[in-house]
């Protein structure tokens, strides 16, 4: 039986033999005693990469993001974010959950300027919430793997700035961000007071994200970690997973943003002979291609592909999401284009919704 070509997330990747035998030969101590000097090193790198003072090493993306608001917050205060950021999209609540906050969106798409800042921060008024962070994600995944142009990002920080908003940086994909744009991951994250670095989605890694910023904010950090279970024991043996991923594996990023670019040319010309309403395929920037079928349920697209051998997923009502990543080989790409517009065509030539629905939600 032909194995499925899983283009559902670029966390789907599985550590590479290399890897696997760093994890093995890793030296560890522990952590909560911050005796493990591999779960250092990985914090030295992270910081030494973002240019910023320190870094501290969390279980996830969506801890980096919390704990950072938790840093930068207290309770009723409001975060400026883009339409579907996923501090407020896709972390179940945890904002309001755990620092009290709420969230403004400002602009459109997930992508916004200063001016929209302008527009979203409350007066000093003692009955409206005082607006404290600016957060962007950067790349921003609900807006196609897009990357926040720096201009408006350097624009952004001046407003912040002249407001006293803390800013900070949702850099869960900053790597495929970095390669895309030509620019060093410490630019793109020099404005900011935090940045929040992924290891397990772009990078291969099985676990991890760092949390880097300056020294008083990482320790800051280090009380909210242990707070919300975040202190783990023996962790060099994900670090080193996460230190193997960052010295191997950032090197062949842009092989993932040339596949997605080579699937979405094929799911174009389907869509192409279909008629200019029939889906709208972006062109990706970087790893991540949203597909919208308006009209046709998301699903049918998912199990027209699924029974061709590929996986994807359910974005919106009729919107699939593919991410091309380190598991994906450069042999299946074109296997894994020719499917998808197998199934794309079929999903296009079924009887549609009369609303024409085609919200990616």
């Amino acid at each position: 039986m032909q194995a499925m070509i899983d283009l559902r997330s670029d966390t789907v990747t599985r550590p590479t033999a290399a890897m696997r035998a760093a994890m093995a030969a890793a030296e560890v101590g522990d952590d909560v005693y911050r005796e493990d000097p591999t779960v250092r090193r990985l914090e030295e790198r992270a910081a030494e990469l973002t240019g910023k003072e320190a870094a501290l090493f969390v279980p996830s993306g969506t801890m980096g993001n919390q704990i950072a608001l938790l840093c930068h917050t207290q309770r009723g205060d409001e975060v400026i974010a883009g339409e579907g950021a996923h501090c407020a999209f896709y972390e179940s609540g945890a904002a309001p959950a755990w620092s009290g906050v709420q969230f403004v969106f400002a602009g459109r798409g997930g992508l916004f300027t200063a001016a929209d800042v302008e527009d979203a921060i409350k007066p000093p008024q003692y009955y409206l919430p005082r607006t404290r962070v600016v957060a962007i994600e950067n790349t921003h995944n609900r807006a196609g793997g897009r990357v926040f142009p720096q201009d408006d990002v350097l624009a952004i920080a001046e407003v912040a700035r002249a407001h006293g908003l803390a800013l900070h940086l949702d850099g869960a994909r900053i790597w495929n961000a970095a390669v895309a744009s030509g620019r060093t991951v410490a630019e793109l994250a020099a404005p900011f007071d935090t940045v929040s670095v992924c290891f397990s989605k772009g990078l291969g890694a099985p676990v991890g994200s760092a949390l880097c910023g300056g020294a008083d904010a990482v320790r800051a950090a280090l009380r909210f970690r242990k707070m919300l279970g975040g202190g783990m024991r023996q962790a060099g043996v994900l670090a080193a997973a996460a230190l193997h991923a960052l010295a191997h594996h950032r090197g062949r990023i842009a092989e993932d943003h040339e596949a997605a670019r080579a699937i979405a040319r094929a799911l174009r010309a389907v869509a192409h002979a279909k008629g200019a309403a029939a889906a709208a395929i972006e062109e990706p920037e970087t790893n991540i291609l949203y597909i919208d079928t308006p009209g046709a349920p998301a699903e049918r697209l998912v199990d027209a592909a699924r029974r061709r051998g590929v996986l994807v997923s359910a974005s919106g009502r009729s919107t699939v999401r593919a991410v091309t990543h380190l598991d994906v080989a450069p042999e299946q790409v074109a296997p894994a284009a020719s499917a998808l517009a197998e199934a794309l065509a079929e999903v296009l030539s079924q009887p549609r919704c009369r609303d024409g629905a085609g919200a990616r939600a």
